[in-house]
């Protein structure tokens, strides 16, 4: 069976894309950033889970993933990477300190695409996939999420340039965009946005505090609510087998209600609804 490669494994998303495609019998490099948790995903997936050490924001860590991914498979092809990893960050824009905005975009933009170019050479030589995990959020901004929407829009951008950059070789490169799923994001979500109140200056409280109080009501409702993990996992199989993929596979039914909503609603009407659910 081919190897599959799936970044921010640790948990949620990449976790589940792992254990599901080693129970189909592929090689899944389990990128993640911890010994332990590439053990304990071992432990659970079986002998086809291989735990590899990656950190998408460290050169270095990204050329010694390729270098062992590529000893590990000998002759075996790359099918495909996963690129998972990925942070949620939030807050007033006017507010939120420029340091939390580059740690976002530095960990799921720029890393992506670092990752990507690492391991292209192997899979131009397998005609394999790149399937990024995007969000609904990445077609529809929301109050105070402003980081975590950038990062969402940039990778709807990139996966369509890429798309057809490498079409001429072969190489298929697909979008998932899931709405709410059952992951810790969320939970650490809360956390760094408790840690921004307390941090923040006494304007932003005063001018904001009834926005932050209903994303964190937002917030708390996607912590353990959602669709689950695993749900994903069997499109992100999908994307990256299926004779024919989609560009993009929108996953949940908050996300295809949002799909509807984008092709068919005017802006004026979206923001309206934004604003008054989001």
């Amino acid at each position: 069976m081919p190897g599959i490669l799936v970044t921010g494994a640790s948990t949620g998303i990449g976790e589940a894309c792992v254990l599901h495609l080693a129970s189909l019998g592929h090689r899944v490099f389990a990128g993640v950033r911890k010994d332990a948790d590439g053990e304990r995903l071992r432990d659970q997936g079986g002998p086809t889970v291989v735990p590899v050490l990656l950190d998408v924001t460290d050169p270095d860590a990204i050329k010694a993933a390729a270098a062992f991914v590529e000893r590990d498979l000998g002759t075996v092809r790359l099918a495909g990477i996963v690129n998972n990893a990925g942070v949620a960050r939030g807050g007033p824009l006017e507010f939120l300190p420029i340091d939390e905005w580059r740690e976002q975009l530095e960990i799921n933009v720029i890393g992506q695409v670092a990752v990507t170019q690492a391991f292209m050479p192997l899979l131009r030589a397998a005609y394999g996939r790149v399937v990024f995990i995007g969000s609904i959020g990445g077609r529809i901004g929301q109050p105070l999420m402003g980081p975590y929407n950038a990062s969402k829009f940039a990778l709807e951008g990139i996966a369509e340039s890429f798309r057809h950059e490498v079409e001429p070789f072969g190489i298929k490169v697909v979008l998932v965009e899931p709405g709410a799923v059952n992951t810790p994001i969320w939970g650490k979500g809360q956390q760094t946005m408790a840690r921004l109140v307390d941090d923040a200056p006494p304007a932003m409280v005063e001018q904001y505090d009834p926005m932050m109080q209903k994303v964190a009501a937002a917030l708390e409702k996607n912590d353990g609510g959602g669709i689950e993990a695993s749900v994903v996992a069997k499109v992100v199989e999908r994307a990256l087998f299926s004779g024919h993929p989609r560009p993009r596979y929108l996953v949940g039914p908050d996300a295809k209600s949002a799909g509807h909503l984008m092709r068919f609603v005017p802006d004026r009407v979206r923001d309206v609804m934004v604003r008054r659910f989001a």
